[in-house]
């Protein structure tokens, strides 16, 4: 712990080493398996993340730049978490060629357990 000019008390975070990192995400992995959760690819999960983190709007045209795919690649895996209820879509009524992606209830849900689970394991290691 550590105190701040304002007499805060923080924790001190150690970078994770390499293997440690790698030991993080296998259990991270390994828990999800095992639990009943829905279970998302790497890029589905890439995707969701990018539009549960960053700001939006989120557009099927900008995750495609983003992740280096093509349209239809990030059509596909929105499908699938549409399917799941975890984003929505619409068409941006500015621009109608663009389709908007939104977050829902359950996505957020969903995410926030990942996050408790990805807290939890981290102190273990």
């Amino acid at each position: 712990m550590i105190r701040c000019r304002n007499n805060w008390i923080l924790p001190v975070f150690h970078p994770l080493s390499p293997s440690q990192a790698l030991r993080l995400w296998h259990d991270v992995g390994l828990a999800q398996v095992k639990d009943d959760a829905p279970d998302l690819s790497l890029r589905q999960i890439t995707i969701l993340l990018s539009v549960y983190l960053e700001p939006p709007p989120h557009t099927v045209r900008a995750l495609a730049a983003k992740l280096d795919v093509s349209k239809p690649v990030i059509t596909r895996a929105l499908d699938a978490m549409g399917k799941l209820g975890f984003v929505s879509r619409r068409r941006d009524e500015k621009d109608l060629r663009n389709v908007l992606i939104q977050r829902t209830v359950k996505g957020s849900l969903f995410l926030e357990r990942l996050g408790d689970l990805v807290g939890s394991v981290s102190k273990e290691i």
